[in-house]
Parts: C-alpha cells; structure tokens; sequence
C-alpha cells in the first residue's frame, strides 16, 4: 500500500508560481509512474502531468505544457510539479497518483492510477 501526501498548495496571483509536492510512503516508490491531475469546481477530473518510474520520460496536458514541470526525487520518495505563469483556469484541487504501470504514457488515463492523495487546493486570482 502506498499513501500519498500533497502540499504546497494556496492562493496565489496571476502570474505568479507554486511547487507543489507529493511525498509517498512506501519503499516502492521508485518502481511507479507518478502523476498530478486536478479538478475544478463542477468539472471533471483532468490529468495534468505524469512522469515515469525512472524519470525519464514526462508527459503534460496541452493546458499546462510549457508552464509546468513535473520531477522527481526517489531518494525522498517525493514527486513535485512546478507551475508557472498561473492563470485564473488553474484554480483547482490537485491530486497528486502513483500508477503501477512504470511508464503511463500519453494521454494521462487516470484509470491507470492506484494510488491517490487527497489533494492540495490550488486557488490563482485575477
């Protein structure tokens, strides 16, 4: 069983940027994909960012590329997503997911994903 953790979340202005962390429990860590997905408020869930068990392969959703960057740090057992140039359409809860599958690939199904957090809200002003 793994648990995750989130943190780094608040309110910030447009423009601005968040580091938002995941930590994981488990000493299995590094054997899973990890990914960020977000909700907004009367929306559906929607994938955000994944990356591999190793690190080597990143994925993002057309809405954050170029602004966000997804990493992690096995030796901590923690996942981080950088976001930059926040926009008011951010705004959300932020889950963060650990997937089984070592490499999820595009187009970030969140069916593929185990483990869940509870999630870390996200709120960009205009």
């Amino acid at each position: 069983q793994v648990q995750l953790v989130e943190s780094g979340g608040g309110l910030v202005q447009a423009g601005g940027s968040l580091r938002l962390s995941c930590a994981a429990s488990g000493r299995t860590f590094s054997s899973y994909a990890m990914g960020w997905f977000r909700q907004a408020p009367g929306k559906e869930r929607e994938f955000v960012a994944a990356i591999s068990w190793s690190g080597g392969s990143t994925y993002y959703a057309g809405s954050v590329k170029g602004r966000s960057t997804i990493s992690r740090d096995n030796s901590k057992n923690t996942v981080y997503l950088q976001m930059n140039s926040l926009k008011p359409e951010d705004t959300a809860v932020y889950y963060c997911a650990g997937s089984r599958v070592r490499d999820p690939g595009p187009p970030g199904l969140s069916a593929l994903y185990d483990y869940w957090g509870q999630g870390t809200q996200v709120t960009v002003s205009s």
